[in-house]
């Protein structure tokens, strides 16, 4: 009789676990998909004329966005590569649109689009280019110009500097980098000037320690009779990289020229962001990880992590039993990154063995 009850609450058990099982597979708060770019707030206007067709507007809408987001997400130098790109080729990386407002003002139609794009197939897409994309993170930087005019043997930072004026007046929405500005400081501009022979080895730690931000992009702007040098020195990290440019002499209070000149700074700045979040999607590293079924909602957890990483090329549940929900991953990276990456979002793993164990 006891064995009876014994075999009777082990089938008990079984079937417990089969179905938790199951609720976690088809219930789980994040579906096992990858993940896809949202690109909202396209804007399109057309005159409301005989000819009018409202899917041309939808699909300039599509082009629109598609072209957002490669700006996004695209290194300058690689843009061009994947401009020229078919109607059908776009609208077949897209999930869905939203149409959040139209519109009818003087006999123009106007309509606001948002666009979702396939990560997966957008990434295939620039693989078969030859394009890495990036990962597209916002950014902060203490962003610091100084004019240093050789002729007059002066440094221009707060006052007379139009870079220091403009730098901010035209953001845009393509844009990941933010960029903070110092107050005026006459203490500052003092110990700069101080610094005016030896200004392109000096590390401005005694200024950028002063602001809350880990990282800053000084740029020194040597400005003469003949041309433009512009130092860039880019901190990131505790690391510095420098960038030069150079330009013929530029008049500054010609606004187009200086408006150009800003945009030519600020897509050095981009690209170099873009470069340090780089995605090889040729790199698509399989990992088995398998987790316990007892933590429901760890499970889930981990699933919108799963979800939310952009490294990740796609992941699903291949497999269950009573015991463990077993996760296969496709990751764009190496191993040591995957697990600094989940390390940085609090999950571990035993990885003795070739199935990994969520710790």
């Amino acid at each position: 009789m006891k064995t009876y009850h014994k075999i009777n609450y082990t089938k008990f058990l079984y079937i417990f676990f089969v179905i938790l099982s199951l609720n976690i597979f088809f219930f789980s708060t994040v579906k096992s998909e990858s993940k896809a770019f949202q690109i909202d707030d396209i804007e399109i206007s057309r005159p409301f004329e005989i000819n009018f067709n409202k899917n041309d507007v939808i699909d300039e809408g599509f082009r629109k966005a598609y072209y957002e987001l490669i700006t996004l997400i695209v290194k300058s130098s690689d843009q061009k590569k994947i401009k020229k790109i078919q109607l059908n080729e776009i609208k077949g990386m897209i999930e869905s649109f939203t149409i959040k407002e139209e519109k009818f003002i003087d006999e123009t139609y106007s309509v606001n689009l948002g666009v979702i794009f396939n990560k997966k197939k957008i990434f295939n897409y620039l693989e078969n280019k030859n394009v890495f994309p990036s990962i597209p993170k916002k950014k902060t930087f203490l962003f610091l110009p100084i004019i240093i005019d050789e002729s007059e043997k002066d440094l221009l930072i707060f006052y007379n500097n139009q870079i220091f004026d403009q730098w901010n007046k035209n953001p845009k929405k393509s844009h990941l980098l933010n960029y903070i500005l110092p107050t005026e400081d006459l203490e500052e501009l003092n110990l700069l000037k101080s610094k005016f022979d030896n200004i392109e080895k000096y590390d401005f730690k005694e200024i950028t320690k002063k602001y809350d931000l880990k990282d800053s992009i000084i740029a020194l702007i040597f400005k003469n009779q003949n041309e433009l040098r512009i130092l860039s020195k880019i901190n990131l990290n505790e690391n510095t990289v420098i960038r030069n440019q150079t330009y013929e002499n530029i008049n500054f209070k010609n606004q187009k020229k200086l408006d150009q000149l800003i945009e030519d700074l600020k897509l050095i700045y981009e690209d170099y962001w873009k470069k340090e979040n780089l995605i090889n999607t040729s790199i698509k590293l399989t990992l088995n990880i398998k987790a316990n079924n007892l933590e429901n909602k760890k499970i889930s957890a981990f699933e919108k992590i799963l979800n939310e990483t952009d490294l990740i090329y796609d992941f699903f549940i291949f497999k269950f039993d009573k015991d463990y929900t077993y996760y296969q991953i496709i990751f764009n990276g190496t191993p040591n990154v995957f697990l600094q990456n989940m390390s940085d979002r609090n999950y571990n793993f035993d990885t003795q063995n070739s199935i990994w164990i969520l710790k």
